[in-house]
């Protein structure tokens, strides 16, 4: 006879929103991390001699490993082996990557005979860029698996519950990350009298702690799960529910909402991640202003998105309306870049920046905070993990190649309009794969649009 459990650990909410900062932390790390070179742009141009192509494919080289295959492996081993050993292994790979960064940009590296080596062949790409990009290839292996990882665990962990506003408190921190590494990296480096190298010492021993936490999470989900076979419950993370097979990834592919909300993932980001790389030499061009006040100003643009996201998700979880959000987030972006393209150069103000870039963050509240918590309405719980995997590498491909394509236009046109516009362009399409989003849920009544709190 089953042993049945009165109160699981996810019914305490003292539990279950532990572990959200818990996790939340290791990718407000992680983000930190992403962006520790956008706002020192010019001294990495000037100190380690990269140019706009050289930093553009720096900075897609963190999706070049994802595009190539790992987040379908990460996705099957999410699925196969849970969420605690994914979990571990993806923090792991963060810090190896970003250990393997930090050499690479460090002057000892530069005296050695393999850098000469790698400076030999490919002259364009400066050896420190080369060590540096091995580094973010594995990093970024780590950080968007550990991305979709963390979908899972809260989709887990907030089953029934408050999930919409605990994935939005995630984002939410998880954004802070961007607006404290604009702020931190020019002070410390400029503590360090110019260093590059400071900044992303210290947002590396971060991840370090986001490693431990992830092992203290371990300790919490194990007790759980016990919980959850104690009282007989389905439970994927001991092999309890029905297993997982690769053939399954076959429903994944074949479902028409995955490549509606997958192609609209990889737009809508397209337009947001390459651009936070720029943004700050953007701004600093645009409005002829020094890089750290570049940085400042554009540390601004989480701050809105900050929140007002858990409201979203408090809105999603009692009201619904994630289609529509969707689609209003997507106009507001189209605005902004069209603004940023058009306006901002024939009127370079900061309170116009700055109004810009606190609304752009509106859009990034919007579509992220409908976006995902939307993917468990749709997949099978038991391919979650996969599928979060497979949104994730289809957005990678965008990431990946986006850097490289804007560094190049910029090179090659002197300046930021024509990015800008491939910007507006991304969020043009994203509206309509929303539509197309909205008009499906309408048919197959998948719920969207309605609230995710069951009564």
């Amino acid at each position: 006879m089953v042993k049945q459990v009165q109160k699981l650990m996810n019914d305490s909410p003292l539990a279950r929103w532990t572990v959200l900062v818990l996790v939340a932390l290791m990718m407000f790390f992680a983000y930190m991390f992403v962006d520790v070179m956008s706002p020192l742009m010019s001294l990495v141009e000037g100190n380690l001699h990269w140019n706009s192509s050289v930093f553009g494919t720096y900075a897609a080289s963190e999706y070049i490993l994802n595009v190539c295959g790992f987040l379908i492996i990460a996705g099957v081993i999410l699925d196969k082996l849970g969420v605690r050993f994914s979990g571990i292994l993806s923090a792991g790979l963060m810090v190896l990557g970003a250990a393997i960064k930090f050499v690479g940009i460090s002057d000892w590296f530069q005296t050695t005979a393999f850098a000469g080596w790698l400076g030999s062949w490919w002259v364009e790409m400066p050896a420190s860029a080369k060590m540096a990009s091995l580094g973010f290839m594995i990093f970024g292996c780590g950080c968007e698996m550990e991305g979709t990882n963390v979908s899972k665990i809260l989709a887990k962990w907030f089953k029934g519950k408050e999930m919409a506003l605990a994935m939005g408190l995630e984002m939410a921190i998880a954004r802070l990350g961007v607006f404290a590494v604009m702020w931190i990296a020019p002070i410390i480096s400029k503590a360090f009298g110019g260093s590059v190298l400071a900044p992303l010492g210290f947002c590396g021993a971060l991840l370090c702690i986001g490693l431990v936490n992830f092992i203290i999470f371990g300790i919490m989900d194990k007790k759980f799960d016990s919980q959850l076979a104690a009282a007989g419950i389905s439970n994927s993370e001991d092999g309890s529910d029905e297993e997982f097979h690769l053939s399954d990834l076959g429903a994944i592919f074949k479902s028409k909402m995955f490549w509606i909300v997958a192609l609209l993932c990889v737009l809508y980001y397209s337009a947001i991640f390459p651009f936070q790389r720029y943004a700050t030499n953007f701004l600093e061009v645009t409005l002829q202003i020094e890089a750290a006040e570049a940085a400042r100003l554009f540390s601004c643009f989480p701050i809105l998105a900050m929140c007002l996201t858990p409201f979203l998700g408090i809105f999603l979880d009692r009201v619904g309306k994630g289609a529509s959000m969707l689609m209003v987030g997507s106009v507001i972006m189209i605005v902004c870049h069209l603004c940023f393209a058009f306006v901002l150069p024939a009127f370079p103000q900061k309170w116009l920046a700055l109004l810009l870039i606190v609304v752009l963050g509106v859009s990034f509240s919007l579509v992220p905070a409908a976006l995902w918590p939307s993917v468990p309405k749709i997949i099978d719980e038991k391919i979650l993990g996969s599928a979060y995997c497979l949104i994730f590498w289809v957005q990678n491909i965008g990431l990946c190649f986006v850097p490289k394509i804007i560094g190049a236009l910029r090179q090659s046109t002197d300046g930021y309009f024509v990015p800008m516009l491939v910007f507006a362009s991304f969020g043009i399409l994203a509206f309509l794969l929303s539509l197309a989003l909205k008009a499906e849920d309408i048919r197959k009544g998948y719920g969207l649009e309605k609230p995710n709190i069951r009564k």
